[in-house]
């Protein structure tokens, strides 16, 4: 009785919650719960914009909650815009920069992560060093190299996805999370005869799938996000991408910016990139963790 008596005030005193620590507690609950509110309340007034009456939208005071729901501002997205043009657009160039980026990123982590050659850390300080300069500065000299090929008129997603093809911010991503993959997984394949594509290929690739994913959905995402580069390599309507094409929906329109149809374009613009987030974020926030282990 008295040994049972002693397990059971350890027991009790264990599940026991001081009011500092219950207070603490709290506390954090309430921050995270004010900082999801103020995170998702931007969406959702741009939700609730979209399906607003014009009249209501450009109201003064503004309503939170607009007294009736209305299709008419997607209706008018669709009549004043290619939408079904332009989101193909970007699908395609934001999908194939995608899948151009993530291989050859890949390729050139692997040589400066795995490949001991001379050069190699002066290469790797060359590439940090690129990313210093502004990416606006090399707008005009691309553009002009890319003129004399003969792709501008005529192949402007050619010429949209070429300059994206690699990308230095993802080849470091990248080599930060081949480094944290041990090597003598690299050393038994090679004792079997694999040669360097097939340790890449076989080896590195399966087990930096986090990282690969994460690559990936950062670039979809900067890219179909993109409004500069896309707004100057195209002239023509049916050439943008749907963002660009957002872009020129802020003329007013008698008198007053079509908010209502802008928040309609927002909300199609965004549902891609919720679903693909849906779908790969503990890959995502996996491979975000993983990528800074080594050095």
């Amino acid at each position: 009785m008295k040994k049972g008596s002693v397990v059971s005030a350890s027991h009790n005193s264990s599940r026991y919650i001081t009011p500092r620590v219950l207070l603490g507690r709290v506390g954090v609950y309430i921050l995270l719960i004010l900082t999801s509110l103020i995170t998702v309340f931007p969406f959702f007034v741009c939700l609730v914009t979209s399906f607003a009456p014009s009249k209501e939208v450009n109201a003064w005071p503004p309503k939170l909650i607009p007294s009736s729901l209305t299709l008419d501002n997607y209706v008018q997205l669709f009549n004043r815009i290619p939408v079904g043009t332009q989101f193909r657009n970007s699908v395609i160039f934001a999908g194939f920069v995608t899948l151009f980026s993530v291989a050859f990123d890949a390729l050139a982590a692997y040589a400066l992560s795995r490949l001991d050659f001379r050069g190699r850390n002066v290469l790797l300080f060359v590439l940090i060093a690129s990313m210093m300069v502004p990416y606006q500065a090399l707008l005009i000299p691309t553009y002009k190299m890319l003129s004399s090929m003969g792709l501008i008129g005529n192949y402007n997603m050619v010429a949209m996805i070429l300059p994206r093809a690699a990308d230095v911010a993802g080849i470091f991503l990248l080599r930060q999370f081949f480094i944290s993959l041990p090597r003598d997984l690299d050393n038994a394949a090679r004792i079997d005869g694999a040669n360097e594509f097939r340790v890449f290929w076989s080896i590195v690739l399966p087990n930096a799938k986090q990282g690969l994913f994460t690559l990936a959905l950062f670039n979809f995402m900067n890219n179909w996000n993109d409004l500069l580069w896309p707004l100057i390599m195209t002239s023509k309507s049916d050439d943008r991408t749907l963002i660009a094409g957002l872009s020129l929906l802020n003329g007013s329109v008698g008198g007053a910016i079509p908010y209502g149809i802008m928040m309609a374009g927002a909300v199609i613009a965004a549902i891609p990139l919720v679903i693909i987030f849906a779908f790969v974020q503990k890959q995502f926030v996996e491979g975000v963790a993983m990528s800074g282990m080594k050095g």
